[in-house]
């Protein structure tokens, strides 16, 4: 189990290696990095999603590495409570940021290997922390330069902590 620990209290999460090995392992690769301490959940919708991983409390952008390729194709569906890998219109640009459904997706979930039906990977669920991701969720938002949906006060991951359950993965 991998715990975000954020400024609204902890999310606890599981990642399936059986159905989402690259996206699971990437995952965890940038928690044990601490790549995701000091990031925020820079896009909040309440109603759709929580979206971390890429961005720094003053909106200032961290690189991901490496881009992965989508496993959207892997049946896990993009439920309230689901974690997947964020991308851009390239179905296999996903890199460091990820998000947290509040609602069930289905739109978002792989129809088809064509630019249209990619859809995006889901690679977790939180197990513990609802009550924290519903925090976050009703977040006051608004612009911060060309970004909308920021929230007007940072949601920061202050720490994050990896389970021995994880340390052979």
């Amino acid at each position: 189990m991998i715990t975000l620990h954020t400024n609204y209290g902890d999310i606890s999460i599981e990642l399936n290696f059986d159905k989402a090995p690259i996206s699971s392992a990437n995952f965890l690769k940038y928690c044990r990095d601490g790549f995701y301490e000091g990031t925020i959940f820079h896009r909040v919708i309440d109603g759709f999603m929580i979206q971390g991983g890429g961005f720094t409390p003053d909106m200032g952008h961290k690189d991901g590495g490496e881009p992965i390729q989508n496993e959207a194709d892997n049946g896990l569906a993009n439920e309230a409570g689901t974690l997947a890998m964020a991308r851009t219109s390239d179905p296999h640009s996903a890199s460091s940021q990820f998000f947290i459904n509040v609602s069930n997706n289905t739109f978002l979930n792989h129809s088809g290997k064509n630019p249209q039906g990619w859809g995006y990977a889901v690679f977790g669920k939180v197990v513990d922390g609802m009550d924290t991701v519903n925090s976050i969720k009703s977040v006051a938002t608004g612009r911060s330069g060309m970004h909308q949906d920021v929230p007007t006060e940072p949601v920061e991951i202050q720490k994050v902590t990896i389970s021995d359950e994880y340390a052979d993965k």
